[in-house]
């Protein structure tokens, strides 16, 4: 009985400093990682929006979003991050648009978990250059193994179909909580 006690009290002590352990290091720890994702979260507003100087948080929206500004406080257009699913999991990803919604200025794709040399294809400049200046009314399309021939039109990577149908479903689905929410609330 003694032995099992000891062992009891053993494993306890262990749990508790281990436990003590990791809330530290997690207090620690989120500071850091909520700066370095707000460091992110500016770098990638920038790339989607590269002539901005400056951007504000917009309030009146219930998700995250940014209005982004030239060097003389003109609205240049927003920065949307959203995120949707992907072939492996959760894509995160910024979007520019432009002031009027109608044309994605760039993408950029914050966070991903898909497959290695396929999937992640998704996040290499050949794919997101297809955003640049893309229509997005009434929303982007995808099409697979032939160039586009609409404005509002990427195509897919080979090997990669889903994760690039993916990317496309995530910018569309941003942009009808956008504009919904912009209209509703008499923001835009």
């Amino acid at each position: 009985m003694k032995t099992i006690i000891a062992m009891l009290a053993t494993l306890s002590l262990i749990g508790v400093i281990s436990g003590g352990g990791l809330a530290m290091l997690s207090s620690w720890a989120d500071p850091l990682i909520a700066a370095n994702k707000k460091a992110d979260t500016e770098r990638a507003i920038f790339l989607v929006q590269p002539t901005a100087k400056s951007y504000e948080p917009v309030k009146e929206v219930a998700f995250e979003l940014y209005r982004v500004f030239d060097d003389t406080k003109n609205s240049l257009g927003y920065a949307l991050p959203w995120e949707g699913n992907g072939f492996q999991g959760k894509v995160r990803m910024m979007v520019g648009v432009s002031a009027d919604l109608n044309t994605i200025t760039a993408i950029e794709v914050l966070d991903q978990v898909e497959t290695p040399g396929l999937g992640t294809k998704v996040t290499e400049e050949p794919f997101r250059k297809q955003f640049k200046g893309l229509v997005a009314v009434p929303q982007v399309d995808w099409i697979k193994g032939v160039p586009p021939t609409k404005k509002n039109e990427i195509q897919t990577i080979t090997g990669a179909t889903i994760s690039s149908k993916a990317i496309v479903a995530i910018v569309n689905d941003g942009l009808v909580h956008l504009r919904k929410d912009l209209t509703q609330g008499g923001v835009q």
